[in-house]
């Protein structure tokens, strides 16, 4: 029983708001009680303006629409300024999270977001064309996610190396 919201992606919030949401996975889990079996469900949600900025949340809830609202809320909590290159990443990283680890790869103009179909979302949301991706161990959605926000968390550009080396680019 998978929510799917039509187009799957929508601008929930204000009407004036740059964020878009996408449900990356609806996980559903049931306990046994007297009367039968009792359903909850949670949400793995990507939040991004598609300029640098993007968030990932998990909400929990009985019902799918509010553990949608509660994983965006999360996500809009955790937002993270991605330090871009034009339309790709300014060099090689690789983030780490659980058992999974997941390499980004800058690319070449035109290449497109080469990723698999967990990651790749969280890679569009935050304003990245270009860039190659592996991962490696675990594709637990969540751990891939959370690697891949590990892994944008580390990209600087050259004028923050330089100023944090304390040299200047000739």
């Amino acid at each position: 029983m998978a929510f799917q919201r039509p187009n799957n992606k929508r601008n929930s919030f204000e009407d004036d708001s740059p964020f878009e949401d996408n449900v990356i996975q609806i996980y559903r889990c049931s306990k046994v009680v007297k009367g039968g079996r009792k359903f909850s469900f949670a949400a793995l949600v990507t939040v991004g303006d598609r300029n640098g900025s993007v968030g990932i949340g998990y909400g929990k809830a009985n019902e799918v629409p509010n553990a949608v609202e509660k994983g965006i809320s999360e996500a809009r909590k955790s937002l993270l300024k991605v330090n871009l290159h034009g339309r790709t990443i300014p060099h090689e990283v690789i983030g780490r999270s659980g058992a999974s680890k997941i390499i980004l790869v800058p690319a070449s103009p035109g290449t497109g977001v080469i990723a698999g179909k967990k990651i790749a979302p969280l890679l569009h949301l935050a304003g990245i064309q270009d860039v190659l991706t592996k991962a490696h161990g675990s594709t637990c959605p969540k751990n891939m996610l959370k690697a891949g926000m590990d892994a944008l968390a580390q990209l600087r550009t050259k004028e923050m190396i330089a100023a944090l080396r304390g040299v200047e680019i000739v």
